[in-house]
């Protein structure tokens, strides 16, 4: 059994100048190859905090892995402190100081000698080819414990930890197996309601592995599934994804990568639909998102930000008895926003969204309630009233994704 721990140099990382998205890459791709990643550790820029925080690890791991104090100035001391530790030599990689020439020559910039440092690899270990920066990495093992050295940038780190970290991990630990996963993504149901459904299949999952996670109103699963065969993984995530889907499938809304909003586009242009949209509580959030996925613009016709009443009397026609007698946070003005801003811009769809994220409440109505209006073009227009909690900020995004959720419902009516 492998256990790992992931130690973090730097002390920018315990001020808090940056996150430490290292760990968090890192812990996903141990799990993908079944090792346990029991500890994260932070260490600032001190040779002796980190010989101890080395030494602890130790006791409790045989895979380190460390990111970060690879590079050429004093307080890169990742390397020098782990050679100390090991009584093993630093020794010149002829290949990446060659390399590291070449960047400064190529970019005719003056090369010091403290670029020089950078090339120094741990006698004995395999190294690790930097493809997008200049300092290698390392993987030596010596006494059972495994140690890997990985530069702290992330667009450094990621790409030579695939290309390179992880194979050398998986001759490490003599698998051959394929290991596949696949992400299914959930909106409108809770982490626990989630969990509650399925708490069956996580109980006794094996392989293939089922790892639930949360995040901004959405859940996800993520399937790992492992096997000599690539093929075959495939056939066990599939096997495992519809008997997930037989019980949460009204929730389920894509794969991987995916988000509630490039879905909806990518439902709007297979089905050659326009949208417009009219946006009180959300301010635009839902069109920004929208808007910010490539190839947008053959589908987004427009959108107006109506926050006041004015706005939505003037130039989106709603009536005065509705905002006198209903109020802006009704289900009469989102009808009313949805359908006449589909009118406005000639489009298939009109959608409108109005509601109170705070911080006061408004015409007796608490922080919370919205309510999103979807106009389609010969259907009747539907109107979804919606209680959220929250802050400011996640009552706004989450009413956007709710908008995109429910056209991705009345979309695949079409389908």
């Amino acid at each position: 059994m492998v256990n790992a721990e992931i130690i973090a140099v730097g002390s920018e990382l315990l001020l808090g100048q940056i996150a430490n998205t290292n760990a968090q890459f890192l812990s996903k791709q141990m799990a993908d190859l079944g090792i346990n990643v029991y500890f994260h550790t932070v260490v600032g820029d001190n040779a002796s905090r980190l010989r101890k925080a080395i030494e602890i690890a130790q006791t409790r791991a045989n895979l380190i892995i460390f990111t970060g104090g690879l590079g050429p100035t004093k307080d890169d001391l990742t390397k020098e402190t782990i050679a100390n530790l090991l009584n093993r030599k630093l020794i010149i990689d002829e290949e990446a100081l060659q390399s590291i020439r070449a960047y400064f020559a190529r970019t005719k910039q003056i090369m010091t000698e403290n670029n020089v440092k950078q090339a120094l690899v741990l006698e004995g270990a395999e190294v690790l080819k930097n493809d997008y920066g200049m300092a290698p990495g390392m993987a030596l093992t010596i006494d059972e414990i495994t140690y890997i050295l990985l530069p702290g940038p992330p667009k450094e780190m990621q790409p030579m930890f695939l290309n390179y970290g992880r194979p050398f991990l998986m001759r490490k630990l003599g698998r051959h197996e394929r290991i596949e996963s696949r992400v299914l993504r959930f909106f409108g149901i809770g982490e626990s309601q989630l969990e509650t459904e399925i708490e069956d299949f996580i109980s006794h999952q094996s392989n293939p592995t089922i790892a639930p996670l949360a995040g901004d109103g959405e859940v996800t699963l993520r399937l790992t599934a492992k096997h000599h065969s690539s093929a075959e993984a495939q056939k066990m995530l599939d096997k495992t994804e519809r008997a997930i889907l037989q019980r949460i499938g009204a929730y389920f809304y894509g794969y991987n990568e995916e988000t509630l909003f490039s879905k909806t586009l990518e439902k709007l242009q297979q089905h050659r639909l326009t949208i417009a949209s009219a946006e009180s509580l959300t301010g635009g959030l839902f069109a920004q998102q929208l808007t910010a996925i490539p190839g947008a613009s053959q589908t987004i016709k427009g959108g107006i930000v109506c926050y006041t009443n004015d706005i939505k009397k003037r130039l989106l026609h709603v009536s005065e008895e509705i905002l006198q007698m209903d109020g802006a946070v009704s289900a009469p003005c989102a009808r009313a926003l949805a359908e006449n801003v589909r009118k406005l811009y000639e489009s298939d769809i009109g959608i409108s969204f109005t509601g109170l994220a705070g911080p006061g409440s408004l015409e007796g109505k608490p922080v919370g309630t919205v309510y999103i209006g979807i106009a389609i073009h010969n259907e009747p227009t539907e109107v979804f009233s919606l209680s959220l909690a929250g802050s400011r900020e996640a009552i706004r995004m989450r009413t956007a994704k709710y908008g995109a959720y429910y056209l991705l419902k009345k979309l695949a009516v079409h389908s």
